[in-house]
């Protein structure tokens, strides 16, 4: 018999995000193979002797390659042992998951994905706004701000992004926020448009920024902002803006709102 995969959706940071399925599969897991923005507590339920490998990336540091991601999954697999692959989020958006599928399918390794509540959804819920709202944003955009080399996505169609009566979500969008926010300006977005950079969404260090889409890098910069943190902009943004104004207002030597 062989061993199993479940690609896991931990949420954004908060353990109780996890879902049900989710968290029975993660207890039963005698492998667990993690990035590095899960939450800690989650770690805490697995059961005793299973095996905790760290994959997770992070600057300064050293990394495990994707490929020798891929290898861990099926090499514990093949010892048929069940295998939880915990990322952030949700494994889907933006996780790398489809090499890894290919990977465990090349294999003929079962699989099974259980999604995440993805860091988009997270940041509207912190910031009590809908992504889309009948006859004002019949769209969602989830884009990167960073491609693999770390820099903005050169196959990104800007035109559209700019034109599009929609929700945009930047994931990883810190770096390229002044790039970004250059470019949908140029094309034709309104540079007033209200717009937020939340960073670690669901987590105690979680914060947002709002300000215009044509001042949102500013406002970063200054709040020193770092990742993970995701950008919205769009026609539902502007629902928020009046109480983080207020919360601002009541802490005037912040740039940002701790929430």
């Amino acid at each position: 018999m062989s061993g199993f995969v479940s690609f896991i959706g931990a949420g954004p940071g908060d353990p109780d995000l996890i879902t049900v399925k989710a968290l029975r599969r993660l207890r039963e897991a005698e492998v667990i193979v993690h990035d590095r923005l899960v939450p800690e507590a989650l770690l805490d339920e697995v059961a005793a002797g299973a095996e905790i490998i760290d994959v997770g990336k992070a600057p300064r540091r050293h990394c495990i390659g994707q490929s020798e991601i891929n290898w861990l999954l099926v090499d514990r697999a093949r010892r048929r042992r069940n295998v939880a692959r915990l990322k952030g989020g949700d494994p889907a958006i933006f996780g790398r998951l489809a090499e890894e599928i290919a990977a465990v399918r090349a294999a003929g390794v079962p699989f099974e994905i259980i999604p995440g509540v993805t860091a988009a959804t997270a940041a509207a819920a912190l910031a009590g706004i809908s992504l889309t709202e009948r006859g004002a944003a019949s769209m969602v955009v989830l884009a990167t701000g960073t491609d693999h080399s770390g820099q903005l996505p050169a196959t990104l169609d800007w035109d559209l992004l700019a034109r599009a009566d929609a929700t945009l979500v930047f994931y990883m969008a810190v770096q390229g926020l002044p790039t970004i926010t250059a470019a949908l300006t140029a094309l034709g977005r309104d540079p007033r448009e209200p717009a937020l950079l939340v960073e670690r969404a669901m987590t105690p260090q979680q914060r947002i920024v709002p300000a215009s889409l044509g001042d949102i890098a500013n406002a970063a910069r200054d709040a020193r902002i770092e990742s993970p943190a995701v950008l919205i902009t769009g026609p539902t943004v502007g629902a928020a803006t009046a109480p983080i104004a207020v919360a601002r207002a009541l802490a005037p030597a912040a740039s940002a709102v701790a929430v």
